[in-house]
């Protein structure tokens, strides 16, 4: 090197100031590893001292400085190429180490490990022999590269065609490339570095497995590289640039403070550069002025431009919904409050607002604690119609089919190379379809603790990204999880259960007991209290049903079956005063069960002999039956009914 040959300034602690933090490792550490594995946000544009780049222009940006003459690149359409394209220079460069005729074709893979020896400085394979054997041959020394260059090797999980299951070519290739990492030499170029480098092979990757695992496992040559997806400082710089192009605001408002740059950053956490850019096209496209920055941004996400929590509706619907939901929930005052209490802030949008960034969260979270069979699922069901006017627009997720550890594959679908990975996940999937919804976690704790890792980036980041690579977004979702923890405790030396609360225990007692079981488990049985926390204020606590409130329960439930037999069968359906009172009496003798085991009682002691007696009757449309009496089963018989069948006109 001569000696007025520049040295790049180390002493702000950064070998570029001003490029992204994976250039920077890679260019800090070209002395000590000679091939990378780039993974994660590689189509991305990048940030380069205040320019936007795309990957390979910002790989050249720094290294381009460190001496480096040109990038060999490769993927298996284009085959050899060179970086930067049209630059004579660049082109001698690369034709010095790998020959003429070479850029422009696709080699084939013993030809382009020839390539990547000679790129690299290390001497050729000896050939292989008829046999399948290679042939002996003095080894030659490791000679300094022609050149200064690097090869990127772009799609190269496409090199193979499942990592855990590599054919034999497929093998022999990956172990020669592991053999050059080990083999190649640091020299030293003319150029601005002084300390000895390697040429380096960069392997890009969507994702850090997919190579073969044993490629890169204890290879202190390799050195795997994360590419991340832009920071705040980064999206903001990015949000100044691209604000100037949005349309003009539509309504200025000069009271508003939000500045529609910070909107623009915070509203795309979790997103590339080059989404924002999109965002930027599909804002002037629609006329979105920068006062709907936060519109442009819902609508690249979630691919639809009605938002249901816009309309006038959800508020009337929820104003309502006080007196529906109370009426249909009977003795839960206090948790059907807080859920309303909880919805209002969700239809305003201010969950989370305590928080700097909750502009990417759910829109509203719910934990229902409490008894079985006592409306929590049901208060889910009228929390959906509620909301978007159905009570079965909601996804419900029974989490004892989650129990084993390689249940999160069916939420968030398999990882490749692996069985059901082209079914993609059934949680994203179904909310990709529909983003405005109920999405039901029933009986949370029957999850296993993996699973939870799942829910903890929905609830903090209100996405997840699915074994396929795309992300879902859960940012208008409604969020409710179910529990039983904190009714029953099982012994874990004699297996008895064993009743933590009672009915008639005061409310505010019970909410106590049953709050501090839950958490309890969040903290010391599962040691996730990072997840209790994501909850916070929105764990809502049913209580048990009193008789007075069994009572209601047991009348609309018998309401619904006389409605159903009128509506199916045309048959009327009549009980006797000393008849409703016996049948009422055997329903809810036991109402610790909830709502669920009214109803059971319901259907064994109504239901079945009522049909067993229309079925022998012949029942037929206007014929009235009027039920005297009820007897129940005694083991050996079903219930019986007294009951007498009045014809209607034929």
């Amino acid at each position: 090197m001569t000696e007025n040959t520049a040295v790049l300034p180390q002493q702000t602690g950064s070998l570029l100031p001003g490029h992204p933090t994976f250039v920077n490792e890679i260019v800090g550490t070209l002395s000590v590893h000679s091939q990378y594995v780039l993974h994660g946000n590689l189509r991305d544009e990048f940030l380069v001292a205040g320019e936007i780049m795309p990957l390979h222009r910002a790989l050249w940006s720094a290294l381009r400085p460190s001496g480096f003459e040109a990038l060999i690149t490769y993927d298996q359409i284009d085959g050899i190429g060179v970086y930067p394209p049209n630059d004579p220079a660049a082109l001698q460069a690369v034709e010095r180490v790998l020959g003429s005729n070479v850029v422009g074709r696709r080699p084939s893979p013993e030809r382009l490990r020839l390539h990547l020896a000679k790129a690299v400085g290390v001497p050729e394979q000896p050939p292989i022999e008829a046999g399948g054997s290679r042939s002996a041959a003095p080894v030659a020394p490791v000679l300094r590269p022609a050149a200064r260059v690097a090869v990127v090797v772009d799609h190269a999980a496409r090199l193979v065609r499942a990592p855990g299951q590599l054919s034999e070519e497929e093998r022999d290739f990956f172990l020669l490339c592991q053999k050059l990492a080990s083999a190649a030499k640091a020299h030293t170029f003319p150029g601005t570095r002084q300390a000895p480098l390697y040429n380096p092979v960069l392997w890009l990757v969507d994702g850090e497995r997919d190579l073969p695992a044993w490629f890169t496992a204890g290879v202190e040559s390799i050195r795997a590289v994360a590419v991340g997806l832009p920071t705040l400082e980064h999206r903001l710089e990015r949000a100044r640039s691209l604000m100037p192009k949005f349309p003009p605001s539509t309504q200025d408002d000069p009271v508003a403070k939000t500045d529609p740059v910070e909107v623009f950053a915070s509203r795309t956490e979790g997103m590339t550069l080059q989404a924002m850019r999109r965002i930027t096209l599909l804002a002037r496209d629609r006329d979105l002025g920068a006062d709907r920055v936060a519109d442009a941004v819902r609508i690249y996400k979630l691919g639809v431009d009605d938002n249901p929590w816009r309309r006038s509706s959800v508020r009337d619907q929820i104003i309502k919904g006080e007196q529906v939901i109370t009426e249909r929930i009977k003795g839960q005052g206090q948790a059907v409050a807080k859920t309303l209490d909880i919805l209002k802030r969700a239809a305003l949008g201010l969950s989370g607002a305590q928080a700097n960034t909750s502009d990417s969260r759910p829109r509203g979270v719910l934990f229902f604690a409490g008894p079985t069979g006592v409306g929590k699922t049901e208060l889910a069901k009228q929390v959906a119609e509620l909301l978007f006017g159905d009570a079965q627009a909601y996804l419900r997720f029974d989490m004892s089919e989650f129990s084993a550890e390689h249940a999160a594959d069916r939420l968030t679908g398999a990882p490749p190379g692996y069985v059901g990975f082209e079914a993609g996940g059934e949680l994203t999937g179904a909310v990709r379809r529909q983003p405005f919804q109920v999405v039901l976690f029933d009986e949370i704790e029957k999850a296993h603790p993996l699973l939870l890792d799942k829910f903890l980036q929905i609830l903090e980041d209100g996405r997840l990204t699915d074994g396929q690579g795309v992300t879902t977004y859960f940012t208008e979702c409604v969020l409710i999880f179910t529990s039983n923890l904190g009714i029953v405790r099982t012994d874990p030396k004699t297996r008895e259960r064993e009743l933590l609360v009672r009915p008639g225990m005061p409310y505010v007692e019970l909410e106590q007991k049953v709050k501090g079981a839950i958490r309890d488990h969040f903290t010391t049985e599962l040691g996730r209290p990072e997840l209790l926390n994501r909850f916070g204020d929105n764990i809502v606590i049913f209580d048990f049903i009193d008789s007075r409130t069994a009572g209601g329960i047991f009348a609309g439930q018998l309401r619904n079956v006389i409605r159903k037999v009128h509506a199916e069968l045309g048959v009327e359906v009549e009980l006797s005063p000393a008849g409703l009172q016996q049948l009422q009496g055997m329903c809810t003798a036991d109402p610790d069960n909830g709502g669920r085991g009214i109803g059971n009682q319901l259907e064994s002691v109504l239901i079945n002999p009522l049909a067993r007696l229309l079925f022998h009757e012949d029942a037929q449309p206007g014929d009235r039956v009027v039920i005297t009496g009820v007897r129940a089963g005694d083991g050996t018989a079903g219930a019986t009914l007294w009951a007498t069948v009045h014809r209607g006109v034929r």
